[in-house]
């Protein structure tokens, strides 16, 4: 039980950072609004209505349900895989960040319409697509669960 606790408090961390985050963003910028922090890095608030990197996001709408679903069924799955392996630290802690992270978006999608995305990094005339919390610590988890499976024996 005590594994468990451990986890979900994990993903519970991302999802409390995730959206306190969104929450500053909204209440200090207006939609496309940017702040130079850095000459690679802005602070901007943009919406995004499809998935990773705006899949999607001009789909006329059918896709919020969709990557909704899609969420819905990762969580179920998720919260099983780290019942069943909670002694397994990397692999929890990559499911961990991953769930936190779903979470977040989906919390975004089912109350805004669309997903909060603020963190704008680029280098001269490359740019990397706007992000949040809640995706990076999705990449992150899939990164953990990369490395965690290197280290198993086949």
């Amino acid at each position: 039980m005590k594994a468990l606790y451990k986890w979900f408090s994990i993903s519970a961390i991302v999802i409390a950072l995730d959206l306190y985050t969104k929450h500053l963003i909204q209440g200090a910028f207006q939609y496309g609004d940017h702040l130079t922090i850095t000459s690679f890095f802005d602070l901007v608030r943009y919406h995004n209505e499809g998935a990773a990197f705006s899949f999607l996001a001009n789909a006329g709408g059918w896709q919020k349900l969709f990557f909704s679903g899609i969420s819905i069924v990762a969580i179920i799955v998720i919260t099983y895989l780290i019942r069943k392996h909670r002694q397994e630290k990397i692999f929890c802690l990559g499911l961990a960040l991953i769930l936190g992270g779903a979470i977040g978006n989906l919390y975004d999608r089912l109350t805004l319409g669309y997903v909060v995305d603020f963190l704008f990094f680029h280098l001269h005339d490359l740019y990397w697509p706007a992000f949040n919390v809640a995706d990076s610590a999705i990449c992150v988890g899939v990164a953990t669960l990369l490395f965690d499976s290197f280290k198993k024996p086949q």
